[in-house]
């Protein structure tokens, strides 16, 4: 074995490193995306906070990367505080909508409704 030039030590990565890349974006709407994809940072969080491995996390989201799950997990905890009240914002956007769908349902959805109603009086 031949020994290692000093020169050599002083350099173990002698590339030019990539620009740091942004794992979580705002669409324009204002919702946060994980990479370039649709996938809400919301799906992500909530699966961590259930306990979800990153490796789960990457298997329920497969367009997704490992390191893009990694690092949607990285933005949230470091933006924890910042993340938590758009998750409350988003939830509060989210029931607001399901009051008002549910305060005038399309005629689809009531038609649905009442197959649903008339269905269960049935016996089995």
């Amino acid at each position: 074995m031949t020994e290692l030039q000093s020169d050599q030590l002083s350099k173990p990565w002698d590339k030019s490193l990539p620009e740091p890349s942004s794992y979580v974006r705002a669409d324009k709407y204002g919702v946060l995306r994980v990479g370039d994809y649709r996938i809400s940072l919301d799906s992500v969080v909530y699966s961590f906070r259930q306990g979800d491995a990153p490796e789960t996390i990457q298997r329920n989201f497969p367009l997704l990367t490992l390191e893009q799950v990694y690092g949607a997990i990285a933005f949230y905890l470091r933006h924890r505080d910042e993340v938590d009240e758009y998750l409350r914002r988003q939830e509060a956007l989210w029931a607001a909508f399901e009051a008002e769908c549910d305060a005038s349902p399309s005629p689809v959805v009531e038609r649905l409704r009442a197959l649903k109603r008339s269905r269960a009086g049935q016996p089995s």
